[in-house]
C-alpha cells in the first residue's frame, strides 16, 4: 500500500513538473530596463506604453488607482504639464456631484484618476504587473524572478504574444487559444497584432515592441516608486554593512582585555 502511494506521488510530481515546464516555455525572459538592483524606467518606453494603453487597452480596461497627474512625474512618463492637461481633457470621467447630485460625465482633470474598466469582465490594469505571478515568477517562486526575470511584465508580454488564432465556443462564449494563459484558452480577443500605434520617435511598432512597451508602462502603474525604493534599499544595505563592521570592531575592542588575561592564564 505504501509502495503504491509512493509511486502515485512520484508520478504526480513528475507530471506536475512537466506541466509547469510546458507553461513556463510560453513565458520568456524580457530584458526590461527596470530590472536588477540598479535598473530604472525608460521614460520614452513609458510614453510609448502609455500611448499603446490609450489607443488599444483603454477601450475595455481601466487604471482606476492611478492619478492622471502622475504621468508627468519624474521617474515616470515625464510628460510636460501642458501635455498632462491635454491628455486629461481627452478623458471622460463620471462626476457624482454634477446634475443636481444625479451625476454626469465631464472632461477629466489631472487630479482625477484614470477611469475604471468599461466592461465587468475586463480586469483593472493598475496593479496587473504585480498581481499576476506575485512579481516573483509565474509559479510564485522568488528564485525565478532572481535568475530569469520572470514576473508580471513578462507575463503580460507573453499573454499579448500568445494568441494562436484558434477559437472555440463554450457555454455560448467564444474563447481564444493563448499559449501563456493558464488552461490555454482566454475570453479576451487578441487586442493587438502589431502596427496599431504609430510612435513619434520612430520606434518599432510590431507586436513584440508594443507588448514590451505597454508591459513596462503597466509595471510603472503598479510600482511608480520603484527607483526610490531601490535607492532606499541600497542606502540601507550600505548603512547595515557599515554598522556590522563597527559592531564587530567594537566587540573585539571590548573583549580584548578579557581574552588577553585568559590567554596569559593558559600559558
Amino acid at each position: 500500500m505504501l509502495k503504491e502511494l509512493a509511486v502515485a506521488a512520484a508520478a504526480s510530481l513528475v507530471l506536475g513538473g512537466a506541466a509547469l515546464a510546458a507553461e513556463g516555455e510560453a513565458i520568456k525572459d524580457v530584458d526590461f530596463s527596470f530590472e536588477g538592483p540598479f535598473g530604472s524606467y525608460d521614460e520614452l518606453e513609458l510614453q510609448r506604453g502609455l500611448k499603446v494603453y490609450t489607443e488599444v487597452c483603454a477601450a475595455c480596461h481601466g487604471l482606476k488607482y492611478v492619478p492622471i497627474r502622475t504621468i508627468g512625474d519624474e521617474g515616470g512618463p515625464g510628460l510636460p504639464e501642458e501635455q498632462v492637461r491635454a491628455y486629461a481633457a481627452g478623458i471622460q470621467v463620471f462626476d457624482r456631484e454634477l446634475n443636481n447630485g444625479e451625476g454626469d460625465y465631464r472632461d477629466a482633470l489631472p487630479t482625477d484618476n484614470f477611469p475604471a474598466s468599461q466592461m465587468a469582465s475586463a480586469p483593472d490594469l493598475s496593479l496587473m504587473a504585480k498581481a499576476r505571478a506575485g512579481f516573483s515568477g509565474p509559479y510564485g517562486t522568488g528564485i525565478n524572478q532572481l535568475l530569469k526575470g520572470l514576473g508580471g511584465p513578462e507575463y503580460i508580454v507573453a499573454i499579448l504574444e500568445g494568441y494562436t488564432g484558434e477559437t472555440k465556443e463554450e457555454a455560448g462564449a467564444v474563447l481564444y487559444e493563448n499559449t501563456a494563459f493558464p488552461g490555454g484558452w482566454i475570453s479576451m480577443p487578441q487586442p493587438m497584432a502589431g502596427g496599431e500605434v504609430e510612435f513619434d520617435d520612430g520606434a518599432p511598432n510590431d507586436l513584440e515592441a508594443q507588448a514590451k512597451d505597454v508591459a513596462a508602462f503597466l509595471m510603472w502603474t503598479a510600482e511608480p516608486k520603484l527607483e526610490a525604493r531601490k535607492h532606499a534599499g541600497f542606502v540601507a544595505v550600505l548603512f547595515l554593512g557599515l554598522l556590522a563592521v563597527l559592531l564587530y570592531l567594537t566587540n573585539k575592542r571590548i573583549w580584548r582585555p578579557i581574552k588577553g588575561r585568559k590567554d596569559a592564564a593558559a600559558e
